[in-house]
């Protein structure tokens, strides 16, 4: 069953990813996005686009009479975890009381369905690894802070029945994805991620080995690890987005709201991702060690036998050297695509 879907951050890299799998899926798809740090290139050409703020409540109201829009998809937010620590207010603002609006508003005229990009952040440092949802939810920054809370207003505003005062009798459901470490980029070399100063290891070794970075730093070399380094669970964004098509047809199919881990379920360290974007781009590293960083864990590794038991969901690039090969070859083209982008105006 067809559906028109909203997608903010639509032009954000997981963002403008999903939305290209939804509409080969035969959805149709309204794209918000205020341009932080999106870009209007990334969004594909069948999309209606529509630049704004998720947080604007009636704006919200405006597009879901309009296009008839019966599902949201949620992207749009601030991701730098260190910046969360420096400007705490920001990411309350912006991911958490956006939020806010942005579900009181779907609620309020009659939004049925919402798929949430929530993080492996809310963890904190888990006891225990792989983690499962079940795990104690402490999260370490107001980065993580901001997605549990987001979790929770859907929660609570979802079995609720007065919105702003009105009353609402509406079915709603929701998926909470958490994701875990996103990374490479479309095969095809139509897309990737083009976000401004990244932190995500992975785009950061691939602009080092392309010369746009002098190095690339190691942030702790002695925690109880096989190598020494931290271990994370990488996930292909082409894998995370089409977990968010399957979760709107979980939804339509009047599935249960559930919060879900999206992963792979298995980890690598530092050293061997560096050491694979090495070997794909055929170009050596300036790799820096340095100290740890307050608050990283040792590893943090996805369980997701309850997103495959759910959604039935089977991964199509979980191989950390396909994912740091499409992340490379589209870093090394993406600078011509911003020129002629660009020149074409």
């Amino acid at each position: 069953m067809n559906q028109t879907v909203l997608v903010t951050g639509g032009a954000g890299y997981i963002g403008s990813h999903t939305t290209r799998q939804l509409l080969a899926a035969g959805h149709r798809v309204v794209v918000l996005d205020n341009f932080y740090s999106g870009h209007r290139w990334a969004v594909a050409s069948e999309a209606t686009l529509v630049e704004g703020d998720a947080g604007d409540g009636d704006l919200i109201c405006e597009l879901v009479r309009t296009h008839q829009i019966s599902a949201c998809m949620h992207f749009a937010g601030f991701v730098i975890v260190p910046e969360s620590m420096r400007a705490p207010a920001k990411y309350y603002q912006n991911n958490a009381l956006a939020s806010f609006k942005l579900i009181q508003a779907c609620r309020r005229v009659g939004v049925q369905h919402f798929i949430f990009s929530s993080s492996a952040a809310v963890y904190g440092i888990p006891a225990t690894v792989p983690v499962t949802e079940r795990a104690h939810t402490v999260p370490i920054n107001p980065y993580g802070f901001t997605k549990l809370v987001t979790e929770w207003m859907l929660s609570d505003l979802s079995t609720s029945d007065l919105i702003n005062e009105i009353v609402v009798d509406q079915r709603f459901n929701y998926v909470a994805l958490r994701y875990f470490n996103v990374a490479g980029a479309a095969p095809d070399g139509s897309t990737g991620q083009a976000t401004p100063n990244a932190t995500h290891l992975i785009k950061v070794a691939c602009e080092a080995a392309c010369g746009k970075r002098d190095s690339v730093r190691i942030f702790g070399t002695d925690y109880d690890t096989e190598d020494g380094t931290c271990i994370r669970d990488y996930i292909h964004v082409e894998d995370l987005a089409r977990a968010h098509v399957i979760a709107l047809e979980y939804l339509l199919a009047e599935g249960e709201s559930v919060v879900l881990n999206c992963g792979y379920g298995r980890g690598f360290s530092v050293r061997e991702v560096l050491n694979t974007v090495q070997r794909v781009s055929n170009r050596e590293l300036n790799i820096i060690d340095a100290p740890r960083r307050v608050g990283d864990p040792p590893a943090l590794i996805a369980d997701n036998r309850e997103i495959r038991k759910r959604f039935d969901w089977r991964p199509l690039h979980d191989d950390l050297e396909f994912i740091c090969s499409t992340a490379y070859q589209w870093e090394t083209k993406l600078d011509e695509l911003h020129q002629l982008r660009a020149n074409r105006g």
